[in-house]
């Protein structure tokens, strides 16, 4: 009965995965051939056939070389993970190293706090109110503090986190799928997506938090108490510094519900004592951060999040599709004080949700949103400043070239999402797949940016992976039953 009710949970969650990526699928072409074929189709079409070949045949040569000894293994991973270094690098001296947005409060705040500056002015500041963002700004204080201020040391650190982002992705599809190829493949997909990399030339939290995060999913898969506590603290480092904590958490209660305390057709009771520990220690030491942070002076407010209604005055803003709309925000004083200004959103986001409701455009909003975080350029290229520096013909052409690397994610992962269906792996999958499904449900409702889906890019990759392994192993297939039958 228990193995039945986890077949069945399991169908749902792939049948859900499949739909999101057909979805996905679909929106990239519409998007390809309304907004880049009919305008440059020579330019765009011979940029993408290449990154498509390209990945074809450096895949194939992963996949065809042997996988039976460990040095040539690590040999090989080795090589692709300084390929990728050399690239990332040349890609921070490529871009100006102007800090914009969020990097730029990150980054310009950094010295005064050392200082014993204040981090905010008023109660409705950047800092005071998305407390929250104080973690990251005590690692950047951190880097400051002991290499000085270079943006530098920043930028190559995010290379150092992406390297190992790139480690790890191998070792969880070794971990679930137990097939080397498809590890080498997924790592290939990451490699060549300049939309996930392209970021590293800033201050930004998400490729140390995609880091801990992942490492927590590798902890957990090694079902060990001490592994547990480890992933406990990656877990609690990754949402200190990048705060998406409650999706990748209840990703983990849930496969821990329904993946560790039923185990093998019966209740595994020890499961109970390793989910305790898991949220009972996240919680005493991102509670303990926060308490930390508000002795040391550094933010009164600790790591909460004082303004959660903005996140859905712009992701439920019809007009703008979730999207961060200037118009929108001009509509507020963003000097008055939190109390105000709380009033006036919680006000816009009833407006927003009577409107969405007059003709039920729910289903229109989410399509359009799903479009825009998933099927889009992911934007992270735009915030690099690439414009500063480079003619418009060039940074059209780089956009465009970081876009067909999410392309060949978004195709391949669709394969490898149908073909989960009926393939081998372990329980673990679930892990990755829960967490990448919690995250793309919340964002229907809250703010969107392309860039916010880096951090489940390598999740994207893995299935990526499956799907090119899917299509070696069938050319595989029909070419040696060709050569069979002209023996």
């Amino acid at each position: 009965m228990v193995n039945k009710f986890q077949k069945i949970v399991s169908w749902i969650i792939l049948v859900c995965v499949a739909i999101f990526t057909t979805l996905v699928f679909f929106q990239m072409w519409h998007n390809l051939f309304k907004n880049y074929l009919p305008f440059q189709p020579g330019r765009y079409g011979l940029i993408l056939f290449g990154a498509l070949i390209f990945t074809v045949l450096v895949g194939l040569a992963l996949y065809k070389l042997r996988t039976d000894k460990q040095v040539l293994n690590w040999g090989i991973l080795a090589i692709m993970m300084l390929a990728f270094a050399i690239v990332a690098v040349s890609w921070i001296h490529f871009v100006p190293s102007i800090q914009v947005s969020d990097f730029g409060h990150f980054w310009s705040r950094a010295p005064g706090a050392l200082q014993g500056k204040a981090i905010y002015s008023f109660d409705n500041d950047y800092f005071a109110k998305w407390a929250y963002q104080t973690g990251f700004l005590v690692y950047v204080m951190g880097v400051v503090k002991i290499f000085g201020y270079h943006i530098i040391v920043i930028q190559y650190l995010n290379v150092v986190y992406q390297v190992l982002i790139l480690l790890v992705t191998y070792l969880l599809v070794k971990q679930i799928f137990n097939n080397i190829k498809m590890a080498r493949l997924s790592v290939l997909l990451l490699i060549i997506n300049l939309d996930w990399f392209a970021l590293n030339s800033q201050a930004d939290n998400q490729y140390i938090g995609s880091l801990f995060f992942l490492l927590t999913f590798y902890l957990i898969l090694q079902d060990k108490y001490w592994t547990y506590i480890l992933a406990v603290i990656t877990l609690a480092l990754g949402c200190i510094v990048r705060p998406i904590g409650p999706v990748i958490i209840a990703g983990i209660v849930v496969f821990g519900i329904i993946y560790m305390l039923l185990k093998n057709n019966k209740f595994d009771f020890s499961a109970i004592g390793k989910i305790a520990i898991v949220i009972a220690l996240y919680l005493v030491i991102f509670s303990g951060a926060g308490m930390l942070i508000k002795s040391s002076g550094l933010n009164s407010y600790g790591l909460s999040n004082r303004d959660s209604a903005w996140k859905f005055v712009i992701g439920l803003d019809y007009a703008s599709n979730g999207v961060y709309d200037q118009a929108l925000v001009n509509e507020f004083d963003l000097k008055d004080s939190r109390a105000n200004m709380a009033k006036q959103e919680k006000k816009v986001v009833q407006e927003h949700i009577g409107f969405i409701k007059e003709d039920f455009r729910w289903l229109d909003l989410f399509k359009s949103k799903v479009s825009l975080l998933w099927s889009r350029r992911s934007t992270g290229i735009d915030f690099t400043s690439i414009n500063v520096n480079h003619s418009p013909k060039t940074v059209d052409i780089v956009k465009f070239i970081g876009y067909a690397g999410s392309i060949i994610t978004i195709i391949f992962s669709w394969i490898g999402s149908l073909r989960l269906f009926k393939f081998d792996y372990k329980d673990g999958l679930f892990l990755l797949l829960l967490p990448l499904m919690a995250f793309v449900i919340v964002q229907l409702l809250i703010e969107i940016q392309g860039r916010y889906r880096i951090e489940f890019i390598p999740i994207l990759a893995i299935l990526g992976g499956l799907g090119l392994n899917t299509i070696f192993d069938w050319i595989k297939t029909k070419w040696s039953g060709r050569h069979d039958r002209t023996v």
